[in-house]
């Protein structure tokens, strides 16, 4: 059907509306991916819900003047981008709109004058992912490995990717090679499922992650041959480690995964903004190897003072800088080994003595807190959370600490939009909302949000 597209929604897709002359379903919602604001197109109908549809993009009629022809020959297919059609000026318009609409529909009206952080140089919207993930395929002749198609679980072999950091395109390729050349690596290979690699800003080092599919024996000698063979050819290889599942608990679960065996070193040393920090492989880092100084600083410059609360603070990007402005640093992280790599981080630091890493999730720290005869109100607390956000609980503890100003770093809109909502109720106000495009070409987008007590 001709379709009209309204506006971008998050995931990547335009919205339009069924139009007048098919009665039944008139001004129901579709979802087209691919389609940009203002344009015409023809799209068929894939799925059909109660309240929307999806549709396929089969053509556009009367294209947007933003729309440009995309730089990855497996755009479209690949599921890691999303707009990649869209000049750049148009994606961060985009990502505005669909934040501020998301905002707003969460009852946060009176919104202040929102600060958009777009790339700083074209180049930068590209190669900048500094971890990557390839999936692999079963069959043929040797391993092959690639992203997730579109809307599936399928594995698309990729030739190339645009947004990965040069150095990590060369490691994989370069680990592919050998398989042509090492009998014993094909074979390891062709018994993984994923393949992580993680780089430095400056692509001086490289750590590895090899996934098994199962647990095998008799891999430990080929992997540490395979990886003496891979630095060969990619000498910033620094480490790299095997791991097997070992069951889970639960139906439905991820397996847990063990480390058969280590080659290297399991850490790289980042620096942001200055500051030196310990990550070891699989710790969570900030993924934009141009942006996370811009980030760094959006979040703790000119912030002193006497206590400061890092929560979810991972390997304590936050909580190192504020370290050298505020007197004590509470980090709170429940996740190995981030946790490890903050204890470490955070002892480099000026006062390290007076500052307290707590390994603990943020509620049983809040609940803690709550409960505490001697407890001491912070005067900042940093809140980077996972894609689910803080949740009630989490925001009712918040609002008891009646900390005077909270810094909420988050990479989704919507969990964003309801704790604000509930923080705002409790008392806050909002006092600056920054849109920081830590990942251009795909619709996600990270927000930082200062909140002051009223």
């Amino acid at each position: 059907m001709k379709l009209t597209i309204e506006k971008a929604i998050y995931g990547g897709a335009g919205l339009a509306r069924i139009p007048a002359e098919d009665a039944a379903a008139a001004g129901k919602a579709v979802f087209v991916p691919g389609a940009l604001p203002g344009e015409v197109v023809e799209a068929r109908i894939t799925e059909q819900k109660r309240s929307f549809a999806t549709a396929e993009l089969v053509q556009v009629l009367k294209p947007s003047l933003q729309r440009i022809a995309p730089l990855c020959p497996h755009f479209s297919q690949c599921g890691g981008c999303h707009y990649q059609q869209a000049d750049y000026a148009a994606q961060l318009e985009m990502k505005t709109a669909i934040l501020r609409e998301t905002l707003e529909r969460s009852g946060l009206r009176e919104l202040p004058p929102m600060v958009v952080h777009g790339a700083a140089t074209p180049e930068q919207a590209w190669q900048y992912r500094n971890r990557i993930r390839l999936h692999g395929t079963r069959g043929g002749r040797g391993p092959t490995f690639g992203y997730k198609e579109r809307a599936s679980s399928r594995v698309l072999p990729v030739t190339e990717c645009r947004v990965a950091a040069p150095l990590l395109w060369r490691a994989a390729t370069e680990l592919l090679q050998l398989t042509e050349e090492l009998q014993q690596a094909n074979a390891l290979l062709r018994s993984c499922n994923e393949i992580e690699l993680f780089c430095d800003a400056e692509g001086t080092q490289v750590q590895a992650s090899l996934f098994l599919a199962a647990a095998e024996r008799d891999l430990v000698a080929v992997f540490q041959e395979m990886c003496a063979a891979w630095q060969q050819t990619a000498p910033q290889l620094t480490g790299a480690g095997l791991y097997a599942p070992q069951g889970t608990a639960r139906k439905r679960e991820e397996p847990a995964m063990r480390q058969v065996t280590n080659w290297g070193t399991g850490t790289l040393t980042y620096a942001v903004g200055g500051l030196q920090y310990r990550v070891t492989r699989g710790a969570f880092f900030q993924v934009n190897r141009h942006r996370i100084a811009e980030l760094l600083q959006l979040v703790t410059q000119g912030r002193k003072g006497a206590l400061a609360w890092d929560l979810y603070a991972g390997a304590g990007l936050f909580s190192c800088a504020l370290a050298s402005s505020f007197e004590q640093v509470v980090a709170v992280e429940i996740a190995s080994p981030a946790n490890k790599d903050l204890a470490h981080n955070l002892a480099q630091t000026s006062r390290a003595t007076a500052h307290t890493v707590v390994a603990a999730t943020t509620l049983e720290f809040l609940t803690g807190q709550a409960k505490s005869k001697h407890r001491q109100r912070p005067q900042l607390v940093v809140l980077d959370p996972p894609r689910a956000g803080l949740g009630a609980e989490v925001c009712r503890l918040l609002a008891q600490a009646e900390a005077p100003q909270l810094v909420y770093v988050s990479c989704d809109p919507a969990t964003l939009a309801r704790d604000l909502a509930a923080l705002v109720e409790s008392g806050y106000q909002l006092q600056q909302v920054h849109l920081v495009d830590l990942f251009p070409q795909t619709f996600h987008l990270e927000t930082v949000v200062t909140l002051t007590r009223r």
